[in-house]
Protein backbone atom coordinates (compact mmCIF):
# COMPACT_ATOMS: atom_id res chain seq x y z
CA UNK A 1 0.00 0.00 0.00
CA UNK A 2 1.07 3.77 -0.77
CA UNK A 3 0.53 6.02 1.81
CA UNK A 4 1.24 9.93 0.67
CA UNK A 5 1.74 12.92 3.37
CA UNK A 6 1.00 16.32 1.58
CA UNK A 7 2.02 19.51 2.89
CA UNK A 8 -1.04 21.00 4.56
CA UNK A 9 -2.09 24.27 2.62
CA UNK A 10 -4.97 25.48 5.22
CA UNK A 11 -4.07 29.22 5.95
CA UNK A 12 -1.54 28.92 8.95
CA UNK A 13 -1.93 25.15 8.77
CA UNK A 14 1.40 23.85 10.39
CA UNK A 15 0.22 20.45 11.48
CA UNK A 16 1.07 17.47 9.09
CA UNK A 17 -0.62 14.31 8.98
CA UNK A 18 2.06 11.47 10.14
CA UNK A 19 5.39 11.68 12.07
CA UNK A 20 8.65 9.63 11.19
CA UNK A 21 7.87 7.21 13.84
CA UNK A 22 4.46 6.63 12.04
CA UNK A 23 6.87 6.18 8.67
CA UNK A 24 9.18 3.52 10.16
CA UNK A 25 5.51 1.59 11.67
CA UNK A 26 4.27 1.66 8.21
CA UNK A 27 7.89 0.64 6.48
CA UNK A 28 8.00 -2.17 9.07
CA UNK A 29 5.09 -3.06 7.42
CA UNK A 30 6.11 -3.17 4.11
CA UNK A 31 4.10 0.13 2.98
CA UNK A 32 5.69 2.59 0.90
CA UNK A 33 5.11 6.17 2.50
CA UNK A 34 5.33 9.21 0.22
CA UNK A 35 5.70 12.45 2.23
CA UNK A 36 6.29 15.98 0.36
CA UNK A 37 9.03 17.52 0.92
CA UNK A 38 8.89 20.21 3.92
CA UNK A 39 5.75 18.87 4.93
CA UNK A 40 6.94 18.17 8.77
CA UNK A 41 8.61 21.93 8.94
CA UNK A 42 5.66 23.49 10.80
CA UNK A 43 5.79 20.69 13.57
CA UNK A 44 9.43 20.81 13.62
CA UNK A 45 10.03 17.60 11.85
CA UNK A 46 12.43 17.76 9.29
CA UNK A 47 13.00 16.02 6.13
CA UNK A 48 15.63 14.38 7.34
CA UNK A 49 14.00 12.76 9.98
CA UNK A 50 11.42 11.54 7.35
CA UNK A 51 13.81 10.05 5.19
CA UNK A 52 15.80 8.53 8.19
CA UNK A 53 12.58 6.64 9.08
CA UNK A 54 12.19 5.24 5.00
CA UNK A 55 9.94 7.78 3.63
CA UNK A 56 10.51 8.71 0.01
CA UNK A 57 10.53 12.50 -0.14
CA UNK A 58 8.71 13.68 -3.08
CA UNK A 59 8.90 17.47 -4.11
CA UNK A 60 5.60 17.70 -5.47
CA UNK A 61 1.70 17.81 -3.79
CA UNK A 62 0.13 16.68 -6.96
CA UNK A 63 2.86 13.25 -7.52
CA UNK A 64 1.94 12.74 -3.57
CA UNK A 65 -1.84 12.52 -4.38
CA UNK A 66 -1.54 11.13 -8.21
CA UNK A 67 0.62 7.79 -6.44
CA UNK A 68 -1.03 6.89 -3.24
CA UNK A 69 -3.49 4.74 -2.39
CA UNK A 70 -4.23 6.94 0.70
CA UNK A 71 -3.83 9.86 1.78
CA UNK A 72 -3.33 11.02 5.46
CA UNK A 73 -3.72 14.61 6.42
CA UNK A 74 -5.21 16.96 9.03
CA UNK A 75 -7.89 19.18 7.22
CA UNK A 76 -10.14 18.99 5.29
CA UNK A 77 -8.91 19.20 1.12
CA UNK A 78 -8.85 23.17 0.07
CA UNK A 79 -9.62 24.37 -3.25
CA UNK A 80 -5.75 23.42 -4.54
CA UNK A 81 -6.27 19.69 -3.52
CA UNK A 82 -9.71 18.97 -4.82
CA UNK A 83 -8.59 18.51 -8.32
CA UNK A 84 -6.43 15.35 -7.28
CA UNK A 85 -9.66 13.88 -6.60
CA UNK A 86 -10.17 10.02 -8.32
CA UNK A 87 -12.21 7.54 -7.94
CA UNK A 88 -10.30 4.29 -5.79
CA UNK A 89 -8.41 7.22 -3.34
CA UNK A 90 -9.15 6.56 -0.12
CA UNK A 91 -8.64 9.88 2.11
CA UNK A 92 -8.00 9.56 5.57
CA UNK A 93 -8.34 13.42 7.77
CA UNK A 94 -10.47 15.51 9.26
CA UNK A 95 -12.86 16.90 7.32
CA UNK A 96 -16.01 17.98 9.16
CA UNK A 97 -18.33 18.26 6.07
CA UNK A 98 -21.85 19.25 7.13
CA UNK A 99 -21.32 23.01 6.71
CA UNK A 100 -19.38 22.18 3.90
CA UNK A 101 -22.00 20.97 0.64
CA UNK A 102 -19.55 22.38 -2.39
CA UNK A 103 -16.30 20.18 -0.60
CA UNK A 104 -18.56 16.95 0.01
CA UNK A 105 -20.27 17.37 -3.63
CA UNK A 106 -16.83 16.87 -5.12
CA UNK A 107 -16.25 13.67 -2.97
CA UNK A 108 -19.07 12.33 -4.08
CA UNK A 109 -18.46 13.59 -7.71
CA UNK A 110 -15.02 11.80 -7.85
CA UNK A 111 -15.76 8.57 -5.81
CA UNK A 112 -13.50 9.49 -2.97
CA UNK A 113 -13.88 6.71 -0.39
CA UNK A 114 -13.46 9.92 2.77
CA UNK A 115 -12.69 8.78 6.53
CA UNK A 116 -13.06 11.41 8.86
CA UNK A 117 -11.40 11.36 11.94
CA UNK A 118 -13.95 13.38 13.83
CA UNK A 119 -16.78 10.77 13.17
CA UNK A 120 -14.82 7.38 14.28
CA UNK A 121 -16.45 5.95 17.18
CA UNK A 122 -15.72 3.37 19.18
CA UNK A 123 -16.75 0.89 21.38
CA UNK A 124 -17.82 3.10 24.33
CA UNK A 125 -19.02 5.73 22.19
CA UNK A 126 -16.47 7.96 22.30
CA UNK A 127 -14.45 9.92 19.08
CA UNK A 128 -10.61 8.74 19.75
CA UNK A 129 -9.21 10.69 16.77
CA UNK A 130 -11.42 13.87 17.33
CA UNK A 131 -10.32 14.13 21.71
CA UNK A 132 -6.45 15.10 21.42
CA UNK A 133 -7.44 17.93 19.49
CA UNK A 134 -10.69 18.67 21.36
CA UNK A 135 -8.26 18.46 24.03
CA UNK A 136 -6.00 21.22 22.73
CA UNK A 137 -8.14 23.32 21.22
CA UNK A 138 -9.82 23.22 24.14
CA UNK A 139 -6.67 24.82 26.92
CA UNK A 140 -5.91 27.12 24.01
CA UNK A 141 -9.34 28.98 23.82
CA UNK A 142 -9.26 29.91 27.43
CA UNK A 143 -5.20 31.47 26.37
CA UNK A 144 -6.75 32.78 23.02
CA UNK A 145 -9.49 34.82 25.25
CA UNK A 146 -7.02 36.03 27.28
CA UNK A 147 -5.29 37.78 25.05
CA UNK A 148 -7.83 39.46 23.10
CA UNK A 149 -9.34 40.64 26.38
CA UNK A 150 -6.23 42.72 26.30
CA UNK A 151 -6.88 46.28 25.92
CA UNK A 152 -4.31 46.15 23.12
CA UNK A 153 -6.75 43.65 21.25
CA UNK A 154 -9.52 46.02 21.68
CA UNK A 155 -10.99 43.92 24.60
CA UNK A 156 -11.95 44.60 27.31
CA UNK A 157 -8.87 45.35 29.15
CA UNK A 158 -9.63 42.43 31.87
CA UNK A 159 -7.07 39.98 33.81
CA UNK A 160 -9.06 36.63 34.09
CA UNK A 161 -7.70 35.94 37.12
CA UNK A 162 -8.00 39.70 38.85
CA UNK A 163 -5.85 40.78 41.48
CA UNK A 164 -6.35 41.23 45.41
CA UNK A 165 -8.94 43.99 45.82
CA UNK A 166 -10.19 43.50 42.11
CA UNK A 167 -12.94 40.83 41.38
CA UNK A 168 -11.66 37.92 38.53
CA UNK A 169 -13.24 37.55 35.24
CA UNK A 170 -16.45 35.55 34.61
CA UNK A 171 -15.74 32.64 32.03
CA UNK A 172 -18.56 31.30 30.06
CA UNK A 173 -18.42 27.65 28.67
CA UNK A 174 -21.18 26.37 26.78
CA UNK A 175 -20.79 22.69 26.41
CA UNK A 176 -19.09 19.91 29.14
CA UNK A 177 -17.38 17.51 27.12
CA UNK A 178 -13.75 17.30 26.08
CA UNK A 179 -13.32 21.18 24.99
CA UNK A 180 -15.38 22.40 27.53
CA UNK A 181 -13.69 20.24 30.08
CA UNK A 182 -10.42 20.99 29.47
CA UNK A 183 -11.17 25.04 29.24
CA UNK A 184 -12.87 25.04 32.44
CA UNK A 185 -10.01 23.24 33.60
CA UNK A 186 -7.76 26.11 32.23
CA UNK A 187 -10.25 29.18 33.03
CA UNK A 188 -10.12 28.10 36.99
CA UNK A 189 -6.05 27.73 36.79
CA UNK A 190 -6.24 31.43 36.28
CA UNK A 191 -8.49 32.13 39.12
CA UNK A 192 -11.70 32.77 36.85
CA UNK A 193 -14.89 32.77 37.87
CA UNK A 194 -16.49 29.91 35.77
CA UNK A 195 -19.99 28.56 34.63
CA UNK A 196 -20.29 25.41 32.62
CA UNK A 197 -23.61 24.82 30.81
CA UNK A 198 -24.55 21.97 28.88
CA UNK A 199 -27.95 19.76 28.28
CA UNK A 200 -26.67 16.65 29.41
CA UNK A 201 -27.44 16.75 33.13
CA UNK A 202 -25.20 13.60 33.98
CA UNK A 203 -22.42 15.16 32.32
CA UNK A 204 -22.76 18.53 34.69
CA UNK A 205 -23.16 15.93 37.68
CA UNK A 206 -19.79 14.14 36.70
CA UNK A 207 -18.33 17.79 36.20
CA UNK A 208 -19.18 18.70 39.52
CA UNK A 209 -17.51 15.65 41.33
CA UNK A 210 -14.13 16.22 38.96
CA UNK A 211 -14.16 19.50 39.60
CA UNK A 212 -15.38 19.43 43.42
CA UNK A 213 -17.80 22.20 43.28
CA UNK A 214 -15.01 24.60 42.12
CA UNK A 215 -17.49 26.13 39.31
CA UNK A 216 -21.17 26.54 38.38
CA UNK A 217 -22.89 24.13 36.55
CA UNK A 218 -26.29 25.38 34.92
CA UNK A 219 -28.64 23.12 32.66
CA UNK A 220 -28.82 24.72 28.81
CA UNK A 221 -31.85 26.21 28.38
CA UNK A 222 -32.02 29.98 26.42
CA UNK A 223 -32.75 32.07 29.98
CA UNK A 224 -29.82 30.63 31.60
CA UNK A 225 -27.62 31.28 28.59
CA UNK A 226 -29.03 34.44 27.90
CA UNK A 227 -27.92 35.83 31.74
CA UNK A 228 -24.43 34.25 32.19
CA UNK A 229 -23.69 35.41 28.45
CA UNK A 230 -25.11 39.06 30.19
CA UNK A 231 -22.22 38.56 33.06
CA UNK A 232 -19.27 37.21 31.17
CA UNK A 233 -15.74 38.51 29.83
CA UNK A 234 -15.53 35.25 28.30
CA UNK A 235 -17.94 33.01 26.50
CA UNK A 236 -16.34 29.79 24.87
CA UNK A 237 -18.67 28.06 22.56
CA UNK A 238 -17.83 23.84 22.91
CA UNK A 239 -20.75 22.53 21.46
CA UNK A 240 -20.85 18.86 19.23
CA UNK A 241 -22.90 17.04 17.58
CA UNK A 242 -20.76 14.76 15.99
CA UNK A 243 -20.57 14.92 12.48
CA UNK A 244 -23.93 17.39 12.03
CA UNK A 245 -24.02 20.76 11.99
CA UNK A 246 -23.74 22.89 15.25
CA UNK A 247 -26.75 24.22 17.11
CA UNK A 248 -26.81 27.98 17.18
CA UNK A 249 -27.30 28.11 21.30
CA UNK A 250 -26.18 31.70 20.75
CA UNK A 251 -29.26 34.02 19.17
CA UNK A 252 -27.77 37.42 17.64
CA UNK A 253 -30.36 39.33 20.64
CA UNK A 254 -28.19 37.18 23.10
CA UNK A 255 -25.23 38.78 22.05
CA UNK A 256 -26.65 42.38 22.40
CA UNK A 257 -26.87 41.84 25.80
CA UNK A 258 -22.85 41.39 26.62
CA UNK A 259 -20.08 43.49 27.76
CA UNK A 260 -19.00 45.91 25.01
CA UNK A 261 -15.42 44.48 24.81
CA UNK A 262 -16.05 40.85 25.75
CA UNK A 263 -14.88 37.78 23.30
CA UNK A 264 -16.49 34.98 21.98
CA UNK A 265 -14.31 32.18 21.09
CA UNK A 266 -16.09 30.03 18.91
CA UNK A 267 -14.36 26.80 18.99
CA UNK A 268 -17.63 24.55 17.41
CA UNK A 269 -16.85 26.63 14.19
CA UNK A 270 -15.34 23.67 12.22
CA UNK A 271 -19.00 22.27 12.41
CA UNK A 272 -20.40 25.91 11.28
CA UNK A 273 -20.56 27.38 14.79
CA UNK A 274 -22.90 27.57 17.94
CA UNK A 275 -23.69 31.43 17.35
CA UNK A 276 -25.92 33.18 14.38
CA UNK A 277 -23.29 35.65 14.09
CA UNK A 278 -20.19 32.91 13.68
CA UNK A 279 -18.38 33.06 10.81
CA UNK A 280 -15.22 30.91 9.93
CA UNK A 281 -11.88 33.10 10.59
CA UNK A 282 -8.06 32.44 9.87
CA UNK A 283 -4.87 32.72 12.07
CA UNK A 284 -3.85 35.29 9.67
CA UNK A 285 -7.11 37.21 10.36
CA UNK A 286 -8.47 35.62 13.21
CA UNK A 287 -11.38 38.25 14.95
CA UNK A 288 -13.92 40.34 14.20
CA UNK A 289 -16.60 42.43 16.03
CA UNK A 290 -20.22 41.97 16.07
CA UNK A 291 -22.23 44.30 18.41
CA UNK A 292 -18.79 45.09 20.52
CA UNK A 293 -18.32 41.11 21.18
CA UNK A 294 -14.50 40.31 19.39
CA UNK A 295 -15.45 36.93 17.73
CA UNK A 296 -12.67 33.89 17.40
CA UNK A 297 -13.23 31.85 15.14
CA UNK A 298 -10.69 30.05 13.65
CA UNK A 299 -11.23 26.63 12.31
CA UNK A 300 -7.47 25.43 13.47
CA UNK A 301 -6.83 26.31 16.46
CA UNK A 302 -4.30 23.97 17.35
CA UNK A 303 -2.31 24.41 14.46
CA UNK A 304 -1.09 27.36 16.85
CA UNK A 305 1.02 24.69 18.87
CA UNK A 306 1.84 21.75 15.91
CA UNK A 307 4.61 19.90 17.17
CA UNK A 308 2.57 19.20 20.49
CA UNK A 309 -0.93 18.87 18.52
CA UNK A 310 0.67 16.50 15.67
CA UNK A 311 2.10 14.20 18.31
CA UNK A 312 -1.13 14.27 20.05
CA UNK A 313 -3.27 13.51 16.82
CA UNK A 314 -0.70 11.00 15.09
CA UNK A 315 -0.86 8.88 18.48
CA UNK A 316 -4.21 8.43 17.86
CA UNK A 317 -4.28 8.01 14.47
CA UNK A 318 -1.85 5.90 13.09
CA UNK A 319 -3.32 2.41 14.50
CA UNK A 320 -6.12 3.28 12.63
CA UNK A 321 -4.00 4.00 9.55
CA UNK A 322 -2.04 0.86 10.30
CA UNK A 323 -5.21 -1.11 9.69
CA UNK A 324 -6.52 0.48 6.09
CA UNK A 325 -2.70 -0.12 4.70
CA UNK A 326 -2.27 -3.95 6.26
CA UNK A 327 -6.35 -5.41 5.55
CA UNK A 328 -6.61 -2.47 2.92
CA UNK A 329 -9.47 -0.05 2.83
CA UNK A 330 -12.41 -1.81 2.28
CA UNK A 331 -11.47 -4.96 4.45
CA UNK A 332 -10.12 -2.91 7.16
CA UNK A 333 -13.92 -0.83 6.98
CA UNK A 334 -15.45 -4.45 6.92
CA UNK A 335 -13.54 -5.59 9.95
CA UNK A 336 -13.79 -2.50 12.15
CA UNK A 337 -17.05 -1.11 13.22
CA UNK A 338 -15.03 2.44 14.20
CA UNK A 339 -13.91 2.98 11.16
CA UNK A 340 -17.30 2.02 9.44
CA UNK A 341 -18.69 5.60 11.49
CA UNK A 342 -15.62 6.93 9.89
CA UNK A 343 -16.94 6.50 6.29
CA UNK A 344 -18.29 9.63 5.33
CA UNK A 345 -18.14 9.11 1.46
CA UNK A 346 -17.76 6.13 -0.83
CA UNK A 347 -17.85 5.63 -3.98
CA UNK A 348 -20.04 8.34 -5.14
CA UNK A 349 -21.91 7.63 -1.95
CA UNK A 350 -22.67 10.02 0.82
CA UNK A 351 -22.84 7.45 4.10
CA UNK A 352 -22.87 9.85 6.69
CA UNK A 353 -26.25 9.88 8.26
CA UNK A 354 -25.46 13.63 10.23
CA UNK A 355 -23.56 15.04 7.32
CA UNK A 356 -26.57 14.45 5.04
CA UNK A 357 -29.36 15.71 7.28
CA UNK A 358 -27.10 18.60 7.70
CA UNK A 359 -27.19 19.15 4.19
CA UNK A 360 -30.75 18.03 3.23
CA UNK A 361 -29.21 15.52 1.39
CA UNK A 362 -30.23 11.79 0.59
CA UNK A 363 -27.52 8.88 2.43
CA UNK A 364 -26.86 4.92 1.86
CA UNK A 365 -25.71 3.04 4.59
CA UNK A 366 -21.91 1.12 3.53
CA UNK A 367 -22.63 -1.64 1.31
CA UNK A 368 -19.45 -3.17 2.99
CA UNK A 369 -20.58 -5.77 5.94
Amino acid sequence: MVIGVPKEIKDHETRVGLVPAGVASLRESGHEVLVQAGAGEGSALSDAEFRQAGAVLIDDAADVWKQADIVVKVKEPQAGETAYFRRGLALFTYLHLAPLPELTQKLLDAGVTAIAYETIRDDEGALPLLIPMSEVAGRLSVQLGAQYLEKYNQGRGVLLGGVPGVAPAEVTIIGGGIVGTNAARVALGTGARVTVIDRNLQRLRELDDIFLGRFTTLASNSTNIQQSLAKSDLVIGAVLVAGAAAPKVIRRDMLRGMKKGAVFADVAIDQGGCAETSRPTSHSEPTYEVDGVIHYCVPNIPALVPHTSTLALTNATLPYLRELADLGVDKAIAKNAALREGVNTYRGSLTCHAVAESQGREWQPLPIV
